[in-house]
């Protein structure tokens, strides 16, 4: 087929190869434009972007595309079959989801209607599920609502990270594209309503999904979400009045005396209090300004007090 890509980061870069090894043709690939990037500021170029170039594809990064009349009619001009889209980061116009005959056919990191938007790996570890998946969709006005067309699932383990699904479920979404190009092709694909009741959502992260609620989460909980926030927006809470950052830990299963946010280290273990009389233990900390240290060495160098507590 003749089709156009759009793309950013790493996620999608599996599927831009897979459709070139395949034989598909690419006259155009968009991706977001080059950005500031880390405490330097240097300019991050997009991922896609890179491939793409290497693979000597033409590419274009509009700031906007829904009143772009030039990017309008490059696209009328080269009139694709169908306009992939995986982890673009930008809201498809009206005008391009008329455009091909096949649609605009969306690559999207969850088993829909669960985990509609921005953050689906994520969301779905963060809430402690135990299957995951990719899903191929027909793109329509709403947020990720159009119809389904393929879908793959993938096991999530008890102690596995959203990083660490995020190369398995590109591939899988590589493949997926291609038996759904195939499919759609043959006739053999028909699209299916997503059941818009069983929709769960997946917002972009802020840093605030980060900070520690001991309070109101159980150990478990509070592991799950650190499983699917790093690197960002990761755990965080206060210490001292300082930020205060947990790079690794684990739910305790030390008998609890604790409330929830209280700090103890008797045990040799620096472990912390959550609800429901459930304990974590932090294995490698941080606080602001000060270097990564595995928690007991933390205890002892900033002298932790008896009941002393997170913030």
């Amino acid at each position: 087929m003749k089709l156009v890509f759009c793309g950013t980061p790493e996620f999608a870069v599996p599927t831009l190869q897979a459709l070139i090894d395949a034989g598909h043709e690419i006259p155009l690939v968009l991706t977001q434009p080059d950005r500031p990037a880390g405490r330097k500021q240097e300019l991050q170029v997009p991922a896609v972007k890179q491939l793409a170039l290497s693979l000597n594809l033409p590419v274009l990064q509009p700031e906007r595309l829904k009143t772009n009349s030039d990017l309008r009619a490059l696209l009328e001009q080269i009139s694709p079959d169908a306009i992939i889209v995986v982890a673009y980061g930008r809201i498809i116009p009206q005008w391009m989801l008329d455009l091909p005959r096949y649609g605009n056919i969306n690559v999207h990191g969850s088993l829909l209607p669960k985990y509609r938007g921005a953050a689906p790996i994520q969301w779905a570890v963060a809430n402690g599920e135990t299957e995951t998946g990719v899903t191929t969709m027909l793109l329509d006005a709403g947020l990720d609502t159009g119809n389904t067309l393929l879908s793959h699932s993938l096991p999530i383990g008890s102690d596995t990270t959203s990083p660490e699904l995020y190369p398995q479920l590109s591939q899988i979404g590589a493949n997926l594209l291609l038996q759904t190009l195939s499919g759609l092709e043959q006739g053999t694909i028909t699209p299916h309503p997503q059941d818009n009741a069983a929709a769960t959502l997946a917002p972009i992260l802020t840093r605030e999904d980060g900070r520690l609620d001991l309070a109101n989460r159980t150990a478990q909980e509070t592991y799950n979400r650190w499983r699917g926030f790093i690197p960002w927006p990761g755990a965080h809470a206060l210490f001292r009045g300082k930020r205060f950052l947990i790079h690794r830990m684990h739910p305790s299963t030390s008998a609890s005396t604790l409330d929830p946010n209280q700090l103890d280290f008797s045990t040799g273990e620096l472990l912390v209090g959550a609800a429901q009389n459930t304990v974590l233990a932090l294995d490698e900390v941080q606080l602001e300004g000060k270097p990564r240290l595995p928690g007991p060495q933390f205890a002892k160098d900033f002298q932790l007090h008896v009941a002393e507590h997170l913030e």
